[in-house]
């Protein structure tokens, strides 16, 4: 029978609740992690390849040194926002959102470019793209959405 004074009665604290939300944030944001990981990692290694092949003109140009770097460090620092969104700050989520799709127009727009940009570069910012497209997606989601709904 219910209600009886024999059964246990089970209350949920504050903390109770943030901490499953926590831990559903956590969970949401572990694909996003490793998603921006791959991207900051290809960013680091395409920028090794710009120094390595410096001074082949004719595939690593100033537009290459200047996308190169702007593009590893919009990943430090998306991998910055990624971490401290995971542990739920609403500043982070929203930074990430925005350099996330910034990003993602920008990639489109280098990759449409005639001229500017080796057929390399525009091989690995389509690459890059992929990743953030699948970045941009999952932290849309109306469930990942939710989670900072109140901040």
């Amino acid at each position: 029978m219910m209600g009886t004074a024999t059964e246990p009665f089970v209350s949920l604290t504050a903390d109770d609740l943030a901490g499953q939300s926590a831990a559903d944030t956590a969970r949401a944001f572990r694909p996003v992690k490793q998603l921006v990981g791959g991207y900051a990692a290809l960013s680091v290694a395409t920028l090794a390849a710009i120094a390595l092949l410096r001074h082949h003109t004719g595939i690593v140009n100033s537009a290459v040194w200047t996308r190169g770097i702007i593009v590893v460090l919009s990943s430090l620092l998306m991998l910055r926002f990624t971490a401290r969104a995971a542990q739920g700050t609403g500043r982070a989520f929203l930074r990430l959102r925005i350099v996330s799709a910034a990003m993602v127009v920008a990639i489109v727009v280098i990759v449409a470019l005639p001229g500017t940009f080796p057929a390399w570069m525009k091989i690995e910012q389509s690459a890059c793209a992929v990743l953030l497209i699948s970045v941009v997606a999952l932290i849309n989601r109306p469930q990942v959405r939710s989670l900072f709904a109140s901040t």
